[in-house]
């Protein structure tokens, strides 16, 4: 994995209809398995999604977003985020691969939130997090695109359902060839998010 990986990866929302080869998606994985992980509990879980068995997981994703939608909201503050859980949809749907990531130390429904869980669970998904980031590296270094997608807590329950598991969802990665270029996202003057005090 090359550091020039780190400035030319983009959040990729349009992908090409090619396969992905195994071979690629092993590579990707275990670039993520390689991440740094609080007290090395390596809490990371991933399910990989890819042809019919990628469209079934997306309908529960649908169906999670429709009761948003015209039931009474779980997650009615956020509710304006669902056009873009909409979008989202679409763009997992087009996606050859789908990578579903879990939390296989915390689980749902959520136990009593103590002190100690709460603790774990931010350990935990800052872990994540690295082997995310990993993961999107090398897929840019493959020549792969991906999309980090966090709208999957629109349907938790479905999806968790649909998984049978009782693992943390903590969202997931679309996978594929792509078939787009974006320009360089604006970033915050450095200066505006760093203090010295040395």
């Amino acid at each position: 994995m090359s550091i020039e990986a780190i400035y030319s990866r983009r959040s990729i929302r349009k992908y090409k209809a090619d396969k992905v080869p195994l071979n690629m998606i092993e590579k990707i994985i275990e670039a993520g398995r390689n991440a740094p992980s609080g007290k090395n509990k390596q809490p990371w879980k991933f399910t990989v999604f890819g042809g019919d068995q990628k469209d079934e997981m997306l309908l529960a994703m649908e169906r999670g977003i429709q009761r948003e939608l015209n039931e009474e909201s779980l997650l009615p503050k956020d509710r304006n985020g669902l056009p873009d859980a909409i979008n989202t949809l679409k763009i997992m749907k087009e996606a050859p691969i789908v990578i579903m990531v879990l939390d296989s130390d915390c689980k749902t429904p959520f136990e009593r939130i103590t002190a100690e869980y709460r603790i774990t669970e931010i350990v935990n998904t800052l872990s994540i997090g690295a082997a995310i980031q990993n993961m999107l590296l090398q897929a840019e270094d493959l020549g792969m695109g991906t999309l980090w997608v966090g709208n999957t807590f629109f349907a938790y329950e479905e999806l968790c359902s649909y998984l049978e598991t009782d693992m943390q969802l903590v969202g997931a990665i679309a996978v594929g060839y792509p078939n787009e270029k974006p320009d360089v996202r604006p970033r915050k003057p450095i200066d505006s998010i760093v203090e010295y005090r040395i």
